[in-house]
């Protein structure tokens, strides 16, 4: 077993965080890793609802799915166009899949209320790899986003959904956690700044975002940074072999899995882009940087996980 750290920030980066208009705790260590009890069974380990994929895009989903198994989710439900359910559902048999209603092979009106049909067991819930913006996953997103009860991670085309709201952010009282992984593209439609604005200032727009909507940001890339707006973890595991279509649906399972189990929102992060950047180093180890592929990952995350004692 190791202690895996994550970066210390250098004194400069310091300097700049602190005179943010309120201090952002700089964290160096992951969080305790959830406890699995000798008598336990998969209700005690939560379950994840994965609202994903469209024709073309049902790969999204097999990797989201797959990683929240591997995240250690006691149940997990790929939710997808019916289309492609039998496709999503050959591809792993330990997880569940529910169909919805679809348009040209995207999620459809209609799916709102299956989706809601199947909250009642869910303890967190993910949105947007593969899901497309076609106007009912529009309407799907922006009514989850406000008002699930329950914590809730937003990927890829969720993203792009909520970029196009503007600034209108707000959620009902009594909606659940909010996580965010855009890539920097994404967090630039987000925030209305080019992307080159964002990479110069990473942490800084980062924290400031996450604070004024009161959510978790993972901001992905090289040091990806992960912060609630009241602390900071800059991550050091990974490697450009992951640069790859398939990744970020990797993290999204994986991060909805440790939600699941009651990990509060930053640790389930933090944890969660250790876990995955550490399954991307051994798989490169072993296959090379541009050998690296995503489903790699799955392959390899048990090793991670078996690197700090669980």
């Amino acid at each position: 077993m190791i202690e895996p750290q994550l970066i210390r920030l250098d004194r400069r980066r310091q300097v700049m965080i602190m005179e943010q208009e309120q201090a952002v705790i700089c964290i160096t260590h992951l969080p305790i890793v959830p406890h699995r009890r000798d008598d336990g069974h998969k209700g005690d380990y939560g379950h994840a609802l994965i609202v994903a994929g469209q024709v073309g895009m049902s790969g999204a989903a097999c990797l989201a799915g797959k990683a929240a198994l591997r995240g250690g989710a006691g149940l997990v439900t790929v939710a997808t166009p019916i289309s492609i359910q039998p496709t999503i559902a050959a591809y792993e048999p330990s997880y569940l899949t529910l169909g919805l209603p679809e348009t040209h092979g995207a999620i459809g009106f209609g799916a709102l209320e299956t989706i809601h049909r199947a909250l009642h067991v869910a303890t967190a819930v993910a949105i947007g790899p593969g899901l497309g913006t076609a106007e009912p996953a529009r309407q799907i997103v922006r009514a989850l986003y406000r008002s699930l009860p329950i914590p809730m991670i937003i990927d890829a085309d969720g993203l792009n959904v909520l970029a196009a709201s503007g600034d209108d952010l707000t959620r009902d009282p009594g909606a659940g956690a909010r996580i965010m992984t855009p890539h920097p593209g994404e967090f630039a439609r987000l925030t209305g700044e080019t992307t080159a604005t964002i990479q110069a200032a990473r942490e800084k727009f980062a924290n400031e975002f996450a604070r004024r909507h009161g959510l978790t940001v993972v901001l992905k890339g090289k040091e990806t940074v992960v912060t609630d707006g009241y602390r900071m973890a800059i991550n050091t595991t990974g490697n450009s072999g992951m640069a790859t279509g398939g990744t970020g649906d990797v993290l999204t399972g994986l991060l909805t899995a440790l939600v699941a189990q009651k990990l509060p929102s930053f640790e389930a992060a933090q944890l969660a882009v250790w876990l995955h950047g550490r399954a991307g180093d051994i798989a490169a180890e072993k296959h090379s940087q541009p050998g690296l592929i995503a489903s790699d990952l799955l392959d390899y995350l048990g090793s991670a996980w078996l690197e700090i004692g669980a």
